[in-house]
């Protein structure tokens, strides 16, 4: 085994590398003022069932459903002009 054929096997793994690292997501950082904003609304928009005890869960909605919510908080820059909630029957 020569060194040709080291060298041949690792170059399309290198451009590969190269080409995973050049394409990047363009998703900007989340700001730390926008992740405060969206954890009070999402807060406010999924109270505890029971005040104090966070291991009770939410009144409104489950987990997943909080999740989405602050997701698309973010996505907004923390601007949510309704309560999209989900109620439960």
């Amino acid at each position: 085994m020569g060194f040709g054929k080291i060298g041949f096997g690792i170059a399309p793994l290198a451009l590969i590398c190269a080409a995973m690292v050049a394409h990047t997501n363009g998703a900007a950082a989340v700001t730390a003022e926008v992740a405060r904003k969206c954890q009070v609304l999402t807060s406010k928009a999924f109270p505890p069932r029971e005040p104090g005890n966070p291991a009770a869960g939410s009144a409104k909605g489950s987990g997943p459903d909080e999740q989405v919510y602050f997701r698309k908080c973010v996505a907004n820059g923390g601007h949510m002009d309704t309560l999209p909630v989900k109620e439960e029957k």
